[in-house]
């Protein structure tokens, strides 16, 4: 269904709907991948060179004209607000990644827009960037949510993004910043990424992260993770780590 479509549907049939005491909602996805974008804010260039051995893809990749896009996840593989979200058991350095996700239709049209978190493991792919899908890809490594804003409802524009991490009652790491401070746009992101592929039943991008912890921080079992972005809510989830498999 295009946009188009979709809009004139919605405002001709969208009904009332009335949110339940106590009710749960899952992640805003079906059948859908997720991918991200990264090293599309400064922020992200200056961590991620910070934790390569060697910083000289990230350096040129952020001026380069070509974007960084690469998977992110299955739908099995996301959670929703509230849910658990998973740490690497073989990862040292771990930190979530709060992103504006763009929801979009099987033409790329964006339809709307939802927060995201791109969980990852930076000692994992600091060691080498060729580790990057396993620094990204596992078992509950990514959450969606709370809802998706309609894209004719909402302007990503100078949107701020604020990320909040608590462990044991107590907030250990504050930050902000803002989606104008992105380097790339996202017509720009969604033509690279449409490039010789389809997606049926449409995607989901995270379009990079402004904030990262500082080095000396990593996530441990127990935190809760708070993400809010202006106009879309908030997204919260507590961290657990994978057990380690048992030896064969």
């Amino acid at each position: 269904m295009s946009l188009d479509e979709l809009r004139g549907t919605l405002d001709a049939e969208r009904p009332a709907v009335a949110v339940r005491e106590g009710a749960v909602f899952g992640a805003p996805i079906e059948s859908q991948e997720v991918w991200a974008a990264g090293v599309t804010y400064q922020r992200s260039l200056e961590a991620r060179t910070d934790e390569a051995i060697s910083s000289d893809p990230y350096d040129r990749v952020y001026t380069a004209p070509r974007p960084e896009l690469f998977f992110k996840a299955t739908p099995g593989r996301v959670r929703g607000p509230g849910e658990t979200l998973f740490i690497r058991s073989d990862s040292t350095w771990d930190v979530p990644e709060p992103e504006l996700a763009v929801v979009c239709n099987s033409r790329l049209e964006v339809v709307g827009y939802t927060i995201g978190n791109d969980v990852s493991s930076r000692s994992i792919e600091g060691e080498n960037p060729l580790y990057l899908p396993q620094a990204k890809v596992f078992d509950g490594c990514c959450a969606l949510g709370p809802a998706v804003a309609l894209a004719w409802d909402f302007s990503p524009s100078d949107r701020s993004i604020e990320l909040e991490i608590s462990r044991d009652g107590s907030v250990l790491f504050r930050a902000a910043t803002s989606t104008s401070a992105i380097r790339r746009s996202i017509p720009e992101l969604l033509d690279y990424l449409g490039r010789d592929q389809r997606f049926e039943s449409g995607c989901i991008l995270l379009t990079g992260t402004g904030i990262v912890p500082p080095p000396d921080f990593t996530l441990a079992e127990g935190d809760v993770v708070a993400i809010r972005i202006d106009g879309l809510g908030l997204l919260e989830n507590r961290i657990r780590r994978h057990a380690r498999p048992k030896p064969a």
